[in-house]
């Protein structure tokens, strides 16, 4: 088909039109009811940061490929978006540029909602959410108290990270080399009263659930199960002497591992431990180091990553089994969260407390032995015990057993399940989040707001000094009155975890305009058959905030709320947009288009175009405007359209790998729509009958395409997809349009819709142009014939002892008997035969397996 003197493909004249058409009147609106099955797709809602970047453009690409298809398959399809509106990058934004946290993130939800526009993705906008607003955060509030009322929230203590200059609590992110990240001053870990959400409650359920969600990627679940933590112990205590101690001290300890009981040859405390408070008040070393090592921050994984320290204090720690008065040292890297705050430390069977012994020369007593043991290394896998007295020989399960029963008989310990979960501690000393719906009464105590007084509204005549919290230094705000006794009150001034609002979003976008937290109907409509049905978003989020989400479900769901036990039926974490980072001599980071390419003696180097120069080409890394290593979404836009990224995003990597930046590889998606352009634009011209036959391969390609296409998207293998469009279209162009133009035309059409949830602009432009009144995005789906589809003739392959030996081409339907008839007869196969044939295996339409002797 000559396609050569067709007008050029010009994206920037027909996107915004399409835009307009599918958004002014929000042709994807979708609501509770109807004779349709429903499907809830959704993708991780964005922070408003005011830029989208690629990783957006491929996570919303994702979803509405999904959209777009089911819509034409005839569900009604829910695809909302919002905005995880509120956050500390807003504050900071309010202090640096003195403007108001509201006004940053509202001006940056309007430039992204326009980016988002452009790429046409397939949003119903009337389900818009802000979590900055209170048409967002008084709902949350209602569900909050619905909580405190099921006995879910609660107000306790909890180790926070203080900057004792700014007078706020400080994220572990902001803690940097123990000091605040704006003050620079030594943090404190000290105790806080804080707002909790009791998840542990919840621990048993959200580990056993992750049983009823098949559709959720294995590592996701480990991940989850590992943060859960669910172990089996024994909590024991050892006797405590020393100098100041009560006569009857005693030191509780929890383990996972009695049976290293016999190799346990000292003890560490937590800086926050009881005896390491009670030392501190005689010991001004002790003391020093206390502080030290409460800098640290409060979070397992930065205590995990510090250097390990130790103090040894003038106590004992008397072995019960053998009577040994051993060591008592107080370490940074035992937190007081976690268990007792003490431990008991194996160094041969424990890296962490091996590397502590090994620093401050502590025994270290092997005590289990198994496969892979090396000397002066430790032992941390289970295996068969050694000089442990009465119980050698014994594996570790069994000693494990048997120590606790000892131990229970002793009366020192007893067996114990332990989670690592802890409870969920939601306050925050900040100004930019939902406003805890609490009254503090110096007459009554802490008393619930009533609810009629919701939604609580942040005040907007704050000032941002960087010290302490705007909302507890607002002169009048957290004035109040008691709802209980009449008498004068004070706001809550602490704010909710931004992790709060993020946790129940996809059952807001149900009902945004209800007065009520969620509309029962619409939420039982949408949620159910198991919750959202595909759940879209980086892996990065594998654990908090789909653990907080499971738990949001589950406490609603005990509240009234038909929400059902999971949010998320399906998940797909797709992978990052990475690309080479290249670095000028003066530092500067030059865009890829800047950068030629060499290879030299099989050395790539890389050279800036500007100057001539050599510039380093960096690791592969996550691309971002920082380092320049990757061009915005904007830009490309106005080069080469959104149908053109849209396609790159989804051809160049399967959805859950890592997709490398290239330009080249946009280029290839331009050059393949342009292909499509001129496609379409001949074959509208061809007449719609023909005389001739139908081409049977052109047939069989046509409706094995459409077979292909419909399976590859609903298993998310959308390169594979955009491959078989990419092989119709080198079908449809090789073809004899003259003898074929009916088929051709039909060919055509069919590959616009099937290519439509992929590129929507393009082929609502060709489709109209085909002469069609009824626009894609309402059209049907294109079914296939299962015969058409089946090709006339298959190749068989012929393996002689498991080695491909021939491949020959033979009818689709061809009988076992004659396929292995013709295998044998093959002269490529005979020459392989020297003996009798002792086993023929047949794979049908596959394979002939013959087993000679």
């Amino acid at each position: 088909m000559n396609t050569t003197s067709t007008p050029k493909y010009a994206p920037q004249a027909i996107e915004a039109k399409w835009q307009e058409t599918w958004f002014k009147p929000n042709v994807f609106k979708a609501e509770a009811g109807g004779a349709k099955p429903k499907y809830y797709v959704l993708e991780m809602l964005p922070y408003p940061s005011g830029q989208l970047h690629m990783g957006h453009v491929r996570n919303y690409t994702l979803g509405d490929v999904l959209a777009r298809y089911k819509r034409a398959k005839g569900f009604n399809v829910m695809h909302p978006m919002g905005w995880d509106a509120f956050g500390l990058p807003a504050e900071n934004a309010a202090m640096k540029r003195k403007t108001h946290p509201k006004q940053w993130t509202l001006n940056n939800i309007a430039e992204m909602k326009k980016i988002m526009r452009q790429f046409g993705w397939s949003y119903d906008w009337s389900k818009e959410v802000t979590s900055c607003l209170p048409s967002y955060y008084g709902p949350q509030q209602a569900l909050f108290l619905d909580m405190f009322d099921k006995g879910l929230v609660y107000r306790g203590e909890a180790l926070v990270n203080w900057d004792p200059i700014d007078q706020t609590v400080l994220a572990n992110e902001q803690v940097v080399d123990g000091k605040g990240w704006r003050s620079g001053a030594p943090v404190e870990r000290r105790k806080m009263p804080q707002w909790c959400l009791a998840i542990t409650k919840y621990a048993d359920q959200l580990l056993a659930d992750l049983d009823k969600l098949p559709n959720w990627p294995q590592r996701v679940k480990t991940m989850q199960e590992n943060w859960l933590g669910k172990s089996y112990g024994v909590e024991f205590y050892f006797k405590l002497t020393g100098e100041g101690l009560p006569a009857d001290a005693k030191l509780q300890v929890y383990t996972t591992r009695p049976d290293t009981i016999m190799g346990t040859s000292f003890a560490v405390l937590s800086p926050e431990h009881e005896y390491s408070a009670l030392l501190a008040q005689t010991d001004p070393k002790a003391a020093a180091f206390i502080a030290e090592a409460k800098a640290m921050g409060t979070a397992q994984e930065i205590v995990d990553r510090a250097e390990k320290k130790g103090y040894p204090t003038p106590y004992k720690a008397i072995h019960p089994f053998t009577n040994e008065a051993m060591p008592v040292w107080i370490g940074n890297f035992v937190l007081a969260t976690y268990g007792t705050g003490a431990i008991k430390s194996a160094p041969a069977h424990d890296e962490r407390d091996h590397a502590f012994a090994t620093k401050y020369n502590l025994p270290i007593r092997p005590v289990v032995t198994g496969p892979g043991v090396e000397e002066g290394k430790p032992y941390a896998p289970k295996g068969t015990l050694i000089n442990s007295g009465k119980w050698d020989g014994l594996t570790s399960d069994a000693a494990i057993q048997a120590v606790i029963a000892e131990m229970e008989q002793l009366g020192i310990g007893k067996g114990k399940t332990q989670w690592r979960l802890r409870d969920w501690g939601v306050s925050r000393q900040r100004y930019w989040g939902c406003p805890i719906p609490f009254i503090h009464c110096p007459k009554c105590g802490v008393v619930a707001a009533p609810r009629e007084t919701l939604p609580i509204q942040l005040p907007e005549d704050v000032e941002f000094t960087g010290s302490g919290n705007p909302l507890a230094n607002h002169p009048t705000w957290k004035q109040t009155t008691c709802p209980t006794c009449g008498g004068a009150a004070e706001r809550e001034t602490d704010t909710m975890d931004t992790f709060m609002d993020s946790s129940w979003y996809y059952l807001r976008y149900l009902c945004p305009y209800t007065k009520e937290p969620l509309d029962k109907a619409a939420v039982g409509y949408w949620m159910a058959g198991g919750g959202v049905d595909q759940y879209i978003g980086g892996i990065e989020h594998a654990v908090l905030h789909l653990l907080y989400a499971r738990f949001f479900t589950k406490a609603l769901r005990d509240c009234g709320y038909p929400v059902g036990d999971e949010p998320f039926k399906a998940l797909l974490c797709h992978g990052m947009v990475v690309g080479n980072t290249y670095q000028a001599a003066d530092g500067r980071y030059l865009y890829p288009r800047e950068v030629e390419l060499r290879d030299a003696d099989g050395v790539k180097a890389a050279f800036e175009r500007a100057t001539g120069a050599e510039v380093k080409i960096l690791p592969m890394e996550k691309i971002s405007k920082s380092k320049n290593n990757g061009d915005s979404p904007d830009g490309l836009l106005a080069k080469y359209g959104a149908d053109t990224l849209r396609l790159y995003m989804l051809f160049t990597a399967p959805p859950e790998r890592d997709l490398e930046w290239s330009e080249a590889a946009i280029e290839g998606a331009w050059r393949f729509l342009n292909r499509v352009w001129a496609l379409a634009q001949v074959a509208a011209e061809l007449p719609t009958t023909q005389t001739a036959a139908p081409d049977r391969a052109l047939q069989q390609k046509l409706h094995s395409t459409i077979a292909k296409v419909s399976a590859d998207i609903e298993r998310f293998q959308y390169n594979t997809m955009v491959a078989a469009c990419m092989e119709l279209t080198n079908a449809l162009q090789a073809a004899d349009s003259a003898a074929q133009p009916a088929l051709v035309r039909e060919g055509v059409a069919t590959l616009l819709r099937l290519l439509n949830p992929a590129c929507p602009h393009i082929t609502e432009e060709l489709w109209a142009m085909l002469g069609n009144s009824t626009p894609l995005h309402a059209t049907d789906w294109p079914t296939f014939n299962p015969a058409l589809a089946q090709a006339e003739e298959i190749t068989l392959v012929v393996q002689v002892n498991g080695k491909v030996r021939a491949k020959l081409v033979v009818p689709h339907d061809i009988a076992k008997d004659s396929a292995i008839a013709l295998a044998k007869a093959a002269p490529e196969v005979q020459e392989w035969l020297s003996g009798p044939v002792l086993k023929e295996v047949y794979v049908p339409g596959r394979l002939v397996n013959l087993v000679g002797a």
